[in-house]
């Protein structure tokens, strides 16, 4: 069962003309910081509140 052909010199050497200056920037909102977060929850009650929330999907 074939899919077509596949010639591999369609797929070397290709050009590709881009633009970089519409090009998009992935460092452009980089940011050095700290995060913290603020909650009274510890981390066991947090795990049991998961525990509730999957026992309740189970139930559906």
């Amino acid at each position: 069962m074939g899919f077509g052909s596949y010639d591999e010199s369609e797929q070397k050497d290709q050009d590709v003309d881009t633009d970089d200056d519409n090009a998009v920037n992935v460092h452009e909102n980089d940011h050095d910081g700290e995060v913290t977060i603020e909650g009274g929850a510890s981390t066991d009650d947090l795990v049991g509140r998961l525990s509730e929330m999957k026992d309740d999907e189970d139930d559906e």
